[in-house]
């Protein structure tokens, strides 16, 4: 296990033909000793070099890498950076980050912009990136530790392939989940893909800071290894297995549970289905309290009212267009939206598509919440509602569906609902992680 904190770099900008902001106080640059740099600032790449030009510094130029050391707790600003990459609440807006920042220039001639910086740093943003710093404290020190935990586990991972599986006899499965395939050049990015890190602009710091400290060096463990801690949104009243979504591999602390201080049975078939997704039962992330919403998540977030049940509809065309543009395959008109196989939580596992032109199966989760949206769908647990027109020909399909996100660890509506009426980090985490156990590594 992990003995001392570590360090690790942090994907803030991507494919950017200039970047720009502020470099706020000194900083230096191992490529040329006994300079400094600081104020407005912008980078571009000419030919494979970079080529900086600060208020203070001057212009410099280098190649393939720049490296930029923050000194005495200097910090950088970066305009136009992206935020919900591909989903509904995609944004740029400007932040500002703690650490170094290190820039790379890539052979198509666009820059990468990094954020080397110390782990428990780091959390203290991702804390409240992802929540509201001003959260219940029982629920910042649960999601400190399963940050925590999670991205020790990735690092010790490190990158991986893409994982599809072999396509079907007939060629007509499509069955595909991600990894950590896309970071070839730092070890996490900065949005949902891994996790939310933006920076200083949202972090508060007495809070995350308390958060941070009291849980500093502890982990969620189970047997002799780091949990992968998993989180999300809003589970929709029950929570998903690891294989489900990602790789067919069991992990006994990411199994199905309620999330609700009394137990509900898992969906077994379509009939339950309909029951669960068209009801709305008794869970802690079942809330409306605008007040709790409001203390708990981020403004953006707050712009998603209907997460625990909510509706998407498509005509048939509509739809089809939207199967043509994520999927690259032309189904022609689309006739049926078939569940073959959910997860205990309600999640879609593998969904059959039947168009005119061609029907195929696509799975895991979240591809399917890809291909039948133009950003993502809320999750992929759903019931469909085909409203055919007398005649048959067209057809209106309506999903009805529950949750936001994978559904797979802690449901962060829920365990702040719990944090509210007072129920501990540690019963938070133990409700979600069966199994598992605190401690501290360093």
């Amino acid at each position: 296990m992990i003995t001392k904190e570590p360090r690790l770099r942090v994907g803030i900008m991507e494919g950017k033909a200039g970047i720009s902001g502020c470099l706020n106080g000194n900083f230096r640059s191992p490529q040329y000793p006994g300079q400094h740099f600081s104020g407005n600032f912008s980078i571009h790449s000419l030919g494979g070099e970079i080529l900086l030009t600060a208020a203070k510094g001057g212009g410099i130029v280098t190649r393939s890498s720049l490296s930029l050391l923050s000194e005495d707790q200097a910090t950088f600003s970066l305009q136009d950076v992206t935020i919900g990459v591909a989903f509904h609440w995609e944004r740029q807006e400007a932040q500002t980050f703690a650490g170094n920042l290190r820039i790379l220039a890539l052979g198509d001639g666009t820059l990468t912009a990094i954020n080397d910086i110390a782990l428990e740093d780091y959390l203290s943003s991702v804390i409240s990136s992802e929540m509201s710093a001003s959260a219940p404290m029982a629920l910042l020190k649960a999601h400190a530790v399963i940050s925590r935990s999670w991205l020790v586990t990735m690092l010790k991972r490190g990158p991986a392939p893409s994982r599809t599986s072999p396509p079907s006899s007939s060629g007509n499965e499509h069955i595909v989940w991600y990894g950590r395939e896309e970071h070839q050049m730092f070890d996490v990015c900065a949005d949902d893909h891994c996790q939310r890190y933006q920076g200083l602009t949202r972090s508060i710091p007495e809070r995350t800071a308390a958060a941070i400290n009291i849980t500093r060096g502890v982990f969620l463990v189970y047997g002799d290894a780091v949990c992968d801690a998993r989180y999300y949104k809003c589970c929709g009243g029950r929570t998903e297995t690891f294989e489900n979504t990602w790789e067919e591999i069991p992990h006994p602390y990411l199994t199905s549970v309620a999330d609700a201080a009394v137990d509900s049975p898992p969906i077994l078939d379509e009939e339950a289905a309909q029951r669960w997704l068209l009801s709305s039962p008794e869970a802690w992330c079942n809330t409306r309290d605008e007040k709790l919403l409001a203390e708990i998540l981020p403004s953006f977030d707050q712009e998603t009212k209907d997460f625990f049940r909510w509706q998407v509809a498509y005509d048939q065309d509509e739809l089809g267009e939207i199967l043509k543009e994520k999927s690259g395959i032309d189904f022609g008109r689309v006739q049926d939206l078939i569940p073959l196989e959910r997860g205990p939580s309600g999640r879609i596992v593998r969904l059959k598509i039947v168009g005119t032109k061609t029907s195929i199966v696509v799975g895991k989760e979240l591809e399917i919440r890809r291909w039948l949206s133009r950003s993502h769908l809320y999750s992929s647990a759903f019931v469909v509602e085909a409203q055919r027109d007398p005649s048959g020909t067209d057809c209106r399909f309506v999903l009805h569906g529950g949750g936001w996100g994978h559904g797979v660890g802690l449901c962060q509506i829920g365990a702040a609902v719990m944090a509210s009426q007072g129920i501990s980090a540690e019963v938070i985490l133990k409700h979600y992680f069966r199994g598992a156990s605190l401690k501290k590594l360093y």
